[in-house]
């Protein structure tokens, strides 16, 4: 495995002290979920492809949370806090004071822009460096650029300045090249300039976009890149565009996976974290999700209607209409329709769980069935068992839980019940309605047979003037008919 090599000239700042009013939510906005992760988890994760010699995060609103959340994923990174002047700038102000003796490449992104890829950071990085810029912005153009802070740039095409939209005159606000929030600078324009930058505007922030026009004073080159995909930039700020940034990234994953070898017959109807794993020849149906870190080996056939959870699908098995958390799902298996697969299942190769079945922490042997309508918790079955219909493990007895074990080759009859603790032995059997509460010895038959009593009368005495008591009455005026026939006959 080739080791990445650090870059010791870069250093990477991501911005997450933001409240995000506009989510309306308890939630700080940086830790709402697309693809899996959190929205600074995908900007962490773009950081780390960078191979950055640091990586420092700002927090502030709900400052332990994210903190926790941040550090979590990514511990080798670096948490500061912003204090209490407001802005971009001073977060980065407040950044640059943990890596005090670095003199590179400083880049800065914000933690709601979560679909920017390391190949454009990359192209970013390499042509400020080519330039020999202090600074270099990445740059979209928009046709509605509301709420982006607008690029200014002088007769000659270079980067004047940026203002934001609330400090902008109209003739500026029709700028549609807009900001990114992306920028690479160098660290020691960056310090040095920052100092310089007061809080004289319309939202008394500090801005780190008056950086820009401080530069351009000094007589210092800024450059800017226009990226190649625009959507790559979008911020989220509310819930639709988290709604949005998740379509698009779902939409990236899925296309990875269909270049990967992957069948996926509806991409809009099919949702894929960025956590999840797809072999080749794996085939995907509509309304299917594959979501945290779910693998599903070649050949499976994964839908319709199904949603994975961290599940390992095995080669050539088949998982329709299923909703399945942590369950493992082996080589050949076929599970469902309609089957609730509840975390610590395991389902052995070639084994089956049908139609209305729910597992929860079982183990079901190789070629095993459980094929319909039947509940099995807290259970081991060997292999080569077949449970007949209706099939219950009674595992709870108010108190505690306790366990089934049923041994190989076990033929169980429909409606069965087994009361845990208890344990079937191989080869055994079970009649029809069967509530087993004993041990079945290897090789026997467990029957729960009572005699059949049939009380005569009992629904027009106890349920009189119902439909039922009417009917009953009128089949025994039909049948004395047929008795007093009968007799006239013989």
């Amino acid at each position: 495995m080739t080791e990445t090599r650090i870059d010791e000239s870069l250093a990477v700042i991501i911005l997450a002290a933001g409240q995000g009013t506009r989510m309306r939510s308890a939630l700080p906005k940086v830790l709402h979920r697309i693809g899996g992760r959190p929205l600074v988890g995908h900007v962490l994760d773009t950081a780390r492809d960078l191979a950055p010699a640091h990586v420092v995060v700002v927090v502030r609103h709900e400052r332990d949370q994210v903190a926790d959340a941040v550090l979590g994923v990514a511990p080798e990174v670096v948490v500061v806090d912003q204090d209490e002047i407001a802005g971009t700038g001073r977060a980065v102000e407040v950044a640059l004071t943990a890596v005090p003796d670095f003199d590179g490449d400083v880049l800065v992104l914000s933690a709601d822009v979560p679909l920017l890829d390391a190949q454009t950071l990359e192209a970013l990085v390499h042509d400020h460096r080519a330039s020999a810029a202090a600074a270099t912005l990445l740059t979209a153009v928009l046709d509605d650029p509301t709420g982006y802070g607008r690029i200014l740039r002088d007769a000659d095409g270079t980067v004047a300045r940026i203002v934001e939209q609330k400090d902008a005159t109209p003739v500026e606000a029709a700028v549609t090249e807009v900001n990114a929030g992306v920028y690479v600078f160098q660290a020691a324009s960056l310090r040095t300039q920052l100092s310089l930058v007061g809080t004289d505007n319309a939202q008394g922030e500090k801005y780190l976009t008056d950086v820009v026009g401080l530069l351009r004073s000094a007589d210092r080159v800024v450059a800017a890149s226009v990226v190649r995909d625009v959507a790559l930039t979008l911020g989220v700020n509310d819930r639709a565009q988290l709604s949005e940034a998740g379509r698009l990234l779902n939409a990236r994953t899925v296309r990875r996976w269909q270049l990967e070898g992957a069948t996926i017959v509806d991409p809009a109807t099919t949702w894929i974290d960025v956590t999840a794993t797809l072999a080749p020849d794996v085939t995907v149906l509509p309304n299917t999700q594959i979501l945290r870190s779910t693998a599903v080996a070649a050949g499976a056939v994964i839908g319709p209607d199904t949603t994975l959870v961290d599940c390992e699908v095995g080669e050539g098995a088949t998982v329709k209409r299923t909703d399945a958390t942590l369950a493992v799902i082996g080589a050949g298996a076929t599970v469902g329709p309609f089957a609730y697969l509840r975390p610590g299942t395991v389902l052995a190769a070639s084994g089956k769980i049908g139609t209305f079945v729910e597992t929860k922490n079982s183990t079901i042997g190789a070629g095993s069935k459980v094929p319909h309508l039947s509940y099995i918790g807290d259970t081991t079955i060997g292999a080569h068992v077949n449970l007949g219909a209706g099939a219950i493990t009674a595992n709870y007895d108010d108190l505690a839980k306790h366990r089934t074990e049923i041994g190989d080759e076990v033929h169980t009859g429909s409606h069965n019940v087994f009361v845990a603790p208890v344990r079937i032995g191989d080869g055994a059997k079970t009649g029809a309605g069967a509530v087993i509460r004993k041990d079945v010895p290897a090789g026997a038959l467990a029957l729960s047979v009572a005699p059949q009593r049939n009380i005569e009368g009992w629904v027009e005495k106890n349920r009189p003037g119902t439909g039922a008591a009417q009917a009953a009455a009128q089949a025994g005026s039909s049948q004395k008919a047929d008795d007093g026939t009968q007799e006239q006959d013989g």
